[in-house]
């Protein structure tokens, strides 16, 4: 493997665990803030942050790329938003693995669009996905849990931003397009605050922790991490690496909030993991029919 690929690689792996450990922080601050503010100010801060490394590259800046990053910035503000509005009803571990899906929709999506019926591989890798989220979400009869609903929304979101990511950031500049999707990210989080939600009140320790954890190492270096990546790897190979969130996610949820993972859950948690890893498997090996 050339060592771009293997550096790209390794990168998204720690940004997948970063934003494992992020569900816990988020969990937290959530008792204390409502999201969308809470979203504002953590795009906010990681916005400014960025600011200063656009100087050098501003005359690189139009109307195209304006355009993909206000796109894909969109598309953000929709996973967040249903993310971290699920967490209030939710545990921080069905959250990491719900949104854990959308390792399963790129591929479907990528074969949606390129108007090819997908592998054996990916239809069998969704009806295990979907068994496993099934285990993991249902509480009683074929009831869902809103909150795992939204993050199901949440993890369709992420899906498409991930196949978005792939199709631009080979095309503009990573810090111009990252600093355009997280300001976009930050405008229409305070939009959807000063809507639904009552003005903002000073912020516990707990809440400033919360942001400045998940604003410089879950927002601006992690993305940065993602777009440079994907110029070296397909979304999907990016989405199988990006499985490894939820794993984080409940093994923080497990040690740091206390959350016990019952045999249901692990069973539904080895079948999500096992539909991503097949529907992964034609791509590895483009010989398998």
């Amino acid at each position: 493997m050339p060592r771009k690929e293997l550096l790209a690689d390794f990168l998204l792996l720690m940004v997948s665990a970063v934003w494992g450990l992020t569900f816990v922080s988020v969990k937290n601050a959530m008792a204390e803030v409502a999201p969308f503010s809470f979203n504002a100010v953590r795009f906010g801060l990681a916005f400014l942050f960025m600011l200063p490394f656009c100087r050098s590259s501003l005359n690189r800046l139009d109307r195209h790329l304006v355009g993909a990053g206000v796109l894909l910035g969109l598309f953000l503000f929709g996973g967040y938003s249903f993310q971290t509005v699920g967490l209030i009803y939710t545990s921080a571990s069905n959250a990491g693995f719900i949104t854990g899906l959308a390792v399963v929709f790129v591929p479907v999506l990528v074969a949606i669009l390129s108007r090819r019926m997908p592998s054996r591989f990916v239809t069998l890798g969704v009806f295990s996905a979907t068994a496993g989220l099934a285990l993991l979400t249902l509480e009683t009869g074929l009831d869902f849990n809103r909150g795992d609903l939204l993050v199901l929304l949440c993890a369709f979101s992420f899906a498409g931003h991930i196949f978005l990511v792939g199709r631009y950031s080979p095309r503009y500049h990573t810090v111009l397009l990252v600093t355009v999707q997280i300001g976009t990210v930050s405008l229409a989080s305070a939009a959807a605050a000063a809507l639904t939600e009552p003005p903002l009140a000073s912020f516990s320790t707990t809440v400033w922790a919360a942001l400045l954890v998940t604003a410089i190492p879950a927002t601006s270096l992690a993305f940065l991490v993602q777009n440079w990546a994907q110029k070296f790897t397909t979304p999907t190979h990016t989405a199988l690496i990006f499985a490894m969130e939820p794993v984080f996610a409940a093994l923080c949820a497990y040690w740091l909030l206390g959350e016990r993972i019952s045999r249901q859950d692990l069973l539904g948690a080895v079948l999500m993991l096992a539909g991503i890893l097949l529907s992964e498997i034609k791509r590895e090996d483009p010989t398998l029919p």
